[in-house]
């Protein structure tokens, strides 16, 4: 009988201080009064798991949109960001916006893609709330009838 064991992940909200934490949360929902104090929070975390794997991949990777927003509200914290990424990382993490060449790193679905597999790779947990363009679901490629599929009627 084989076994499988769960992989442990990381909460990646743990890597900065509660307050740190309580400040991003603030500003975040006064920019964007619908967010819930609660999907916030999880924010915060997706941001920190994107950086997290920033660090740990070895190709660029890309943040959602929102995800993107998340990032922005840190980096406003000029002083607190760089001391986050000096002490986590050793080094400082920029936010470089722009296109990559889609020959080189594929679309932005598959680089994101890519990002969500290297949060979950670097071991911290993955919300498909804050990466909805994925798409992804139950999804395995097999041709079951879906709207690209050969098995799909025209």
């Amino acid at each position: 009988m084989t076994t499988t064991e769960k992989r442990t992940t990381t909460d990646a909200r743990s890597l900065i201080s509660t307050e740190m934490r309580e400040t991003l949360v603030d500003n975040m929902r006064a920019k964007f009064p619908e967010l819930t104090e609660e999907k916030a929070d999880r924010g915060v975390g997706q941001m920190l798991a994107f950086l997290a794997a920033c660090d740990y991949a070895d190709r660029p990777l890309s943040p959602s949109p929102l995800v993107d927003d998340f990032w922005h509200a840190f980096l406003l914290h000029t002083k607190a960001y760089a001391e986050f990424c000096e002490q986590r990382f050793g080094r400082f993490l920029h936010h470089q916006p722009g296109f990559l060449d889609r020959e080189e790193h594929g679309g932005g679905k598959a680089l994101r893609a890519l990002t969500v597999d290297s949060i979950t790779l670097a071991g911290y947990e993955i919300d498909m709330e804050f990466w909805p363009e994925l798409d992804l679901a139950d999804c395995s490629q097999c041709h079951a009838n879906c709207s690209d599929s050969p098995n799909h009627p025209k």
